[in-house]
């Protein structure tokens, strides 16, 4: 392991300032310094399994083809995150071992980087080189993602000093910087790399080697720093990630924007503030979803919430009707706020799949109706023509749904689908009129 990390020496200088530069101190002067606490993490060490490329398991996300997870945990923990539920959870009884009594309640507080084998890594490299192009998911672009179950950059903490040195610098330069340098001198793959962490600094240089190959992205779905707070305690701040996006920007590193996942805070004013910087640096693709409901995530972000003093608006998480009404409120509005922005051709939406749910929409439909028309009694004629309304109104729901699922994001240097365009929701109304539908965008 020593001699590994030492005859890893591309980016020594910069590792000297890891840790102060994910707390707010950098090379560079820092306007918008971190207020947000950074939780002790005393569960961190190695995990047996090395790091190599792994095909990955996304649905109608567009983001990439295999995924490079450099470690088991995270130290962002943020409290909205599924990763506990689809994918650290199944890791609990090895966990256990490692002192994780709860995967998910825990989450946060524990990270284990995996093991470095750069024969394995080069043999899972070349292997995914040459993987014909029939065999991936058309919408991944060819390209490896750093990373999909954790965040490539954080600082992972540890008792002791001399371990946590040892640790972090393992990390990056082996986990992350040996990984990218390989992926761009032996193979033709791109690299698509999503972070909250203004560390990723530290390979500008290497990143823009990569010319049209690679993305480099963050997630900001608001730019208050107070509201993050409650939903991302340990992460750096949004103004920090805006910053290094727009360094990126400067560095002409072609970049993208993940506005995700927004919280049931973030209202049309909180949206078309961080919709108008996003467009200022001119991404090549803007992702964005609320959040969605997972396992222990709702507890999580409420009990954290009580601790600090600040309240929420989690009773839109609270039921599974409201969280519909909130996701399809979210991405109407930001659907509608990336046109006025200039972003409608490059907002990429990622409805949830539970948004298809027949049984919810027929649900909330007829309590819309019953709202609308209290004490009413239908006759059988009229009952009819609402079933017959409600089934129209299903069909362009889902037609909604299908028109983002089908999308397939940009990347640099390649011709967008001229096909696509963004898809219009069809609103059916709740009763017969003479106007019948009506076209609205979302």
């Amino acid at each position: 392991m020593n001699k590994n990390l030492s005859n890893s020496n591309q980016a020594q200088p910069a590792l000297q300032s890891h840790a102060a530069a994910e707390n707010g101190a950098s090379h560079q002067p820092q306007p918008n310094p971190d207020p947000q606490p950074v939780t002790k993490i005393n569960l961190s060490g190695y995990w047996e399994n090395p790091v190599v490329l792994q095909r990955n398991n996304f649905v109608n996300k567009s983001l990439s083809s295999w995924s490079c997870n450099t470690s088991v945990g995270c130290t962002h923990g943020c409290l909205f995150c599924y990763v506990p539920e689809v994918a650290t959870m199944k890791q609990a009884s090895k966990l256990a071992t490692l002192g994780v009594r709860d995967p998910d309640e825990q989450w946060g507080n524990y990270a284990f980087l995996r093991s470095w084998d750069e024969h394995k890594f080069r043999t899972s490299l070349h292997a995914a080189e040459r993987t014909p192009v029939s065999a991936l998911n058309a919408d991944g672009n060819r390209a490896v993602m750093f990373c999909t179950t954790t965040d490539p950059y954080q600082v992972v903490k540890n008792a002791d000093p001399a371990a946590q040195k040892r640790l972090n610098r393992h990390g990056h330069l082996l986990l992350v910087r040996r990984s990218v340098e390989l992926i761009l001198t032996e193979s033709t793959l791109n690299v698509r790399i999503l972070t909250r962490s203004p560390l990723a600094k530290l390979d500008f240089d290497l990143f823009k080697r990569f010319g049209n190959r690679l993305l480099f992205g963050m997630s900001l779905p608001t730019l208050d720093n107070e509201l993050a707070r409650i939903y991302e305690p340990n992460a750096p701040a949004p103004s920090r990630r805006l910053e290094t996006l727009q360094a990126a920007k400067a560095a002409d590193i072609p970049v993208y924007v993940a506005v995700a996942p927004t919280y049931p805070e973030c209202d049309e004013a909180d949206l078309r503030r961080t919709l108008t910087e996003v467009a200022k640096l001119d991404p090549v693709t803007v992702f964005h979803e609320p959040i969605n409901i997972r396992a222990d995530n709702v507890d999580r972000i409420r009990t954290h919430a009580a601790s600090i003093g600040k309240t929420t608006r989690l009773d839109v998480l609270a039921t599974k009707e409201a969280w519909f009404r909130y996701s399809m409120d979210q991405l109407f509005l930001v659907q509608r706020l990336a046109g006025e922005v200039g972003l409608a051709d490059r907002l990429h939406l990622w409805p949830d799949p539970e948004l298809k749910s027949r049984k919810l929409f027929m649900a909330l439909r007829r309590a819309e109706r019953e709202q609308d028309h209290r004490a009413r009694v239908w006759s059988k004629e009229e009952q009819a023509a609402h079933h017959e309304l409600d089934e129209d109104a299903y069909a362009a729901h889902v037609a909604w749904l299908n028109g983002w699922w089908a999308r397939v994001s940009e990347w640099p240097g390649k011709e967008a689908d001229p096909s696509w365009q963004p898809p219009s929701y069809v609103t059916v109304p709740l009763v017969p009129s003479p106007t019948g539908k009506e076209v609205a965008q979302g």
